[in-house]
């Protein structure tokens, strides 16, 4: 899904031309990276409101134009109103299309419903983790990684390394040797496999205090 970003450059800056920007509708922002030097530019905020309800938003390579000029761009960060529903400030980064990126992209679980650990074992599903990160090329770069729990069993655990990841993509824990348990199903207010461990630990040390 290709999104678009209009931009137009701001020239002025600072906390009171920041409100300023604020009160006629626009976000203050910057684009930096690429080579180039950092620009401040300018969003109307309804429209950036709009395009941040979108998941992919977040994790996508997106085309921004900023006047005459366009780049291509992932979201970095955002500044929310603490309580209210505005964004203060939103960064953005140039991508190169030779230069290898990191970006936490979204996992998609399918079959919950019909694992047989949910639907024999009357397990639950934890979601250890719901996003993953991530380094390949811009146009490697997916907008969601699919895990399938179709045949997934009571107190069984996938881990990163049982992930198939999309063509050009890798996990960057794992390229550090670090593979995560990335969901579980679990007995029903049970704690899996570490709890039942130290469960019968403590039990076994309650024995020995008792003789």
């Amino acid at each position: 899904m290709k999104m678009e970003v209009i931009a137009s450059p701001r020239s002025l800056q600072g906390t009171g031309a920041s409100r300023r920007l604020r009160r006629k509708g626009l976000v203050p922002g910057i684009v930096y990276g690429g080579g180039a030097t950092p620009q401040a530019i300018e969003l109307d905020h309804n429209a950036l409101i709009q395009r941040l309800r979108h998941e992919s938003f977040h994790a996508s390579v997106l085309t921004m134009k900023v006047g005459d000029d366009t780049s291509r761009v992932l979201l970095r960060d955002v500044q929310m109103h603490p309580y209210k529903p505005e964004v203060l400030h939103v960064d953005f980064q140039r991508v190169a299309k030779d230069e290898v990126i990191h970006v936490k992209v979204p996992l998609h679980f399918l079959n919950m419903e019909m694992a047989p650990g949910v639907k024999f074992g009357h397990g639950v599903v934890n979601h250890v983790m719901n996003e993953v990160d991530v380094h390949c090329l811009p146009d490697n770069l997916p907008e969601f990684i699919e895990i399938d729990l179709g045949e997934m069993q009571l107190g069984q655990s996938i881990h990163l390394a049982d992930i198939k990841f999309p063509a050009g993509a890798e996990s960057s824990q794992l390229k550090r040797g670090e593979n995560a348990v990335v969901v579980t199903i679990q007995t029903p207010g049970g704690g899996g496999a570490a709890e039942t461990e130290e469960g019968e630990a403590g039990d076994e040390a309650a024995a020995a205090a008792t003789k």
